[in-house]
């Protein structure tokens, strides 16, 4: 468990270890979600970061399209669950 503090402006540093866990640059964006008592950070990915990840993958395998959006789809449900938790 990694321990961060409040600056006088209510501010908090990400500890180095978090940042390289979600893949955090400078001025990223990230939600906050309050869940069971509990802050809750994740990662907003911005366009162009989700428009490089299907780049990589074409790069790797010839295009099917209906197997990208068949795993587009997946990955969008399993998502949207996980933030009903």
């Amino acid at each position: 468990m990694t321990t961060a503090h409040l600056s006088d402006k209510w501010q908090i540093t990400v500890p180095l270890s978090i940042r390289k866990a979600l893949g955090l640059k400078q001025r990223a964006k990230v939600e906050i979600e309050l869940r069971d008592n509990e802050a809750v950070l994740r990662p907003v990915r911005s366009v162009r970061e989700v428009r490089g990840i299907f780049h990589e993958a074409a790069k790797n395998k010839p295009a099917n399209w209906e197997t990208v959006r068949t795993e587009t789809e997946k990955m969008i449900a399993e998502e949207a669950a996980n933030e009903g938790r």
